[in-house]
């Protein structure tokens, strides 16, 4: 079974490998898309590899390139990463994992808003207004009394992304924070709530 999807998967590298040259300018642009996400995908393993055995700068490059890949495989070893000693492996595994919007990592992305250490914080912030899920509006909103300026403005970011109005009380009291870039923020997302029923 694994012969035949290994000849499968093949076939149809080479496939859209020939479509790069057809002469239609979007055939070729999805074909090299395709093809990129394909051939990550077929390399899954060496990125897990690399994850167990590489250094960090190796580490952080393998999981940014799991952003790319559509498996179910990708979460266990990102899930993995977010209880990593180092702050930036677990900074870039809770980026990806906002970024591939699944519900089902949502509880251990919130975990780290708790992070010890801070760029993990807003990182969790960031990655938290691609879901789109308006449950988090007040942990969200919580983020917001912080003195941290970057960990307020990635929840206000994040506030706006995902526009339920029930975030207007929160931004509004940020409009009388003392930091401009913070009120800055805090206007812009104001701007992109829903307008309600």
């Amino acid at each position: 079974m694994e012969v035949d999807l290994k000849f499968m998967l093949e076939a149809r590298k080479k496939i859209l490998r020939e479509a790069l040259s057809d002469p239609d300018e979007g055939v070729r642009l999805a074909a090299a898309g395709a093809l990129e996400r394909l051939e990550s995908a077929m390399d899954l393993d060496q990125v897990f590899d690399a994850l167990k055995t590489g250094d960090r700068g190796t580490k952080v490059k393998a999981l940014h390139s799991l952003e790319r890949v559509e498996s179910e495989r990708v979460f266990a070893p990102l899930m993995a990463a977010l209880k990593s000693p180092d702050p930036d492996i677990r900074s870039v595994a809770v980026e990806v994992l906002g970024k591939k919007k699944d519900t089902k990592t949502l509880g251990a992305v919130v975990k780290h808003l708790k992070d010890p250490h801070p760029a993990v914080r807003v990182h969790a912030a960031d990655a938290l207004g691609h879901f789109s899920d308006q449950r988090l509006v007040p942990y969200l909103g919580a983020l917001l009394k912080e003195e941290d300026s970057e960990l307020v403005k990635s929840a206000a970011r994040s506030l706006g992304a995902i526009g339920s109005a029930e975030a207007d009380p929160y931004l509004k009291a940020l409009l009388k924070d003392s930091r401009p870039a913070v009120r800055r923020e805090a206007a812009r997302a104001l701007g992109k709530l829903n307008l309600g029923e």
